[in-house]
């Protein structure tokens, strides 16, 4: 059984090289039709492997990447609002008892740090974005 698995791990790995350098191949060859394309690679690329319907920019407003980390963000920004409200809840049912009392002031307290480092996340990733060249999100 092991010999199989083994096996099997060796042919995926395979496969995986063999689709990273045909990758790199199409990215080549897209730089060789299209001459603009060996300025900036990762967008050639990414015109490569597009689809109908698909943005075409990896970053600026409407890039991939923005829309990811934005959303990715606003749902960590979210979840930190949500446990800071449940961590006030928790805080005013715990009846004086100094072991829920704790608990409920590290859940805001974290709530409030998961909350400050999404600010910050979000800015950091507009930052970034603006010198790579596109424009900001905000």
């Amino acid at each position: 059984m092991k010999k199989i698995i083994k096996k099997a791990s060796q042919i995926i790995t395979g496969a995986a090289a063999a689709a990273t350098l045909m990758a790199g191949r199409v990215m080549a060859a897209e730089a060789s039709v299209n001459p603009g394309a060996a300025e900036n690679p990762a967008q050639a690329g990414a015109e490569t492997a597009k689809a109908n319907g698909m943005p075409s920019d990896l970053v600026g407003v409407n890039g991939v990447f923005t829309k990811i980390t934005n959303t990715v963000l606003y749902a960590v920004g979210i979840i930190s609002v949500i446990m800071l409200i449940y961590g006030g809840l928790r805080y005013v049912v715990s009846g004086g008892d100094s072991k829920k009392v704790t608990d409920a002031k590290n859940t805001i307290m974290y709530a409030i740090v998961g909350l400050i480092i999404s600010i910050l996340a979000y800015a950091i990733v507009n930052f970034v974005i603006n010198a790579v060249g596109g424009e900001t999100t905000v």
